[in-house]
């Protein structure tokens, strides 16, 4: 069994690490920079919450061509960087070459693999062109839920801070020969991923949280215990999940909690720094269209009007023009 693992930063490097220390397949890595650098020279070292261990002779290049077709590609880039790579993840592409989807907020394979009005629409937020849709194939997607928190603290080194849940669901709902073979592995690396039949509702559950939380963090500064903890921003992103919720439960998305428990389940979490506020921080294109901008094109799509949403994406989108990372 061959994977690659397009993109090996910090969730990428974690879960192609925790795969090759296993040794029940054969994983590689495309990095780049001097992470890769890193990688090559001195192996990959995952820091996690109890053990520390290095994988001095995993393959790492930035040429996919040098590993020819894989029977798993899993892309851990973010949304926005994935229609850019389209053209170079072509030599990892075999017949059968399944392709999981690792990003967070709506993927670009959202319509496949469903009945009605919308089947086979493209997602234009998160696919504007529709070039990954035509360059990759939904019938290649495998879908999947990142709860992990881990950061690349140093060149060719991940630290593993919490979280080893991994769900994957084919986007049909099938329990297909592939889904099971890759979760039985992601299982056998240590990480709790099952087969999902509906993992459109699992994406929604952490989308919940990040289309409300991340945008109001990256525009205060807060932390989850703050945003949380404040009545008023509480109120704003409260206000963004129902609008959310009505868009998700029209689309036949189920949600096994309501609001005000996905909201204390973020509370929960403490002093905690959204993805969007780090990528701020650090001058970095935010995931806004994944994230928030595909929501309103759904809720275009379902006649649902989201003005929560609207206004605080709008002033998120003109923060990170001023900042250049939009």
């Amino acid at each position: 069994m061959k994977i690659c693992i397009y993109g090996a930063g910090a969730i990428g490097g974690l879960i192609g690490g925790l795969l090759a220390r296993k040794g029940e397949a054969e994983v590689s890595l495309i990095a780049r920079g001097p992470h890769l650098a890193a990688i090559q020279k001195n192996g990959l070292t995952i820091k996690g919450p109890d053990e520390t261990f290095t994988l001095d002779n995993i393959t790492a290049t930035d040429d996919p061509a040098e590993l020819g077709p894989q029977d798993y590609v899993i892309i851990a880039l973010k949304a926005h960087s994935v229609a850019g790579i389209v053209d170079k993840v072509q030599p990892l592409l075999g017949p059968e070459t399944a392709v999981v989807a690792a990003q967070n907020g709506v993927p670009w394979w959202y319509f496949y693999g469903i009945e009605g009005e919308t089947k086979n629409r493209r997602v234009k937020a998160v696919d504007p062109d529709g070039k990954i849709w035509d360059g990759i194939g939904p019938e290649r997607a495998i879908g999947c839920v990142i709860y992990q928190a881990a950061e690349v603290t140093e060149p060719g080194v991940i630290t593993h801070m919490a979280g080893d849940r991994f769900p994957v669901g084919e986007p049909t709902g099938e329990r297909t020969e592939r889904v099971k073979a890759l979760s039985k592995l992601l299982i056998g690396a240590g990480l709790k991923a099952p087969v999902r039949t509906d993992i459109r509702s699992d994406i929604w559950v952490k989308l919940w949280g990040n289309l409300s939380f991340n945008p109001i963090s990256a525009l205060t500064g807060a932390t989850l215990d703050l945003i949380t903890g404040n009545p008023e921003t509480r109120a704003v992103a409260r206000k963004m999940m129902l609008e959310a919720q009505a868009i998700g439960e029209s689309l036949g998305v189920n949600y096994p909690i309501d609001v005000d428990a996905r909201i204390e389940g973020a509370a929960g979490v403490g002093p905690h720094k959204t993805s969007m506020l780090v990528d701020l921080e650090s001058g970095r294109p935010m995931e806004i269209d994944a994230l928030v901008t595909a929501l309103q094109e759904m809720g275009a799509i379902t006649g649902h009007e989201t003005p929560t949403i609207d206004t605080v994406v709008s002033l998120l989108r003109q923060k990170a023009r001023l900042l250049g990372c939009y």
